[in-house]
């Protein structure tokens, strides 16, 4: 339980902290965009949770533990990381230098997840039901990969499945609520703490 719990809320940072961004930037999410955020995400795990225990009946334990502890230790390094690229994109975009990839609807993906507010396209201040769908599929490329991994050790995929749709609520609407108690702008960034957890997880495989 306490290893699903640890898994969902290291997923749900990163929606976290992007109700945070829009709250602070006084940009509202309305209930029925908090609910495709909640289930494209929740999707992505559980799709990638049942491509693992299919995977896990074809491979031996040991080398399902090993590869469970590869892939949570990679994306754990890979959060790190991707806090420290993050940091260095605002700072410089701060200093009105520009940071240029293009790629169809990928770089705009790829937008999104250096700086989640982007997703409100016509700046209406509203996060509709469209642009909910672009953040939500930004916030939920990792999952796969981590809930594969997750998956190749001994976990209850259904438990997780279910406290990812309650923690991705929890997560969005008390992003919203700490974004309203800042008074500037907030550039919040957790996936440090992601990092952190993942990392912790691997190692739990291997112990």
């Amino acid at each position: 339980m306490i290893e699903s719990i640890l898994l969902v809320s290291a997923l749900s940072l990163d929606a976290f902290a992007a109700s945070v961004a829009y709250s602070t930037h006084k940009i509202k999410i309305p209930f029925i965009s908090a609910t495709i955020i909640n289930v494209i995400c929740s999707s992505f795990l559980a799709v990638s949770l049942f491509l693992g225990s299919i995977i896990k009946e074809f491979v031996p334990v040991k080398v399902t533990s090993t590869i469970s502890f590869i892939i949570l230790f990679s994306f754990g390094i890979y959060y790190l990381f991707d806090s420290m690229v993050k940091n260095y994109v605002r700072k410089n975009r701060d200093s009105n230098k520009k940071l240029k990839i293009k790629f169809s609807d990928l770089s705009f993906i790829i937008d999104i997840c250096i700086d989640e507010t982007k997703a409100d396209m016509d700046h209406s201040k509203i996060l509709s039901p469209k642009e909910a769908l672009y953040l939500s599929t930004a916030l939920s490329l990792d999952s796969l990969a981590i809930g594969l991994g997750s998956s190749l050790g001994n976990v209850n995929y259904m438990q997780i499945v279910i406290l990812s749709l309650i923690s991705d609520f929890i997560f969005v609407y008390a992003g919203a609520f700490v974004g309203r108690k800042f008074v500037e702008k907030s550039k919040l960034n957790l996936s440090w703490l992601s990092g952190i957890i993942l990392i912790f997880l691997a190692i739990t495989r291997i112990i």
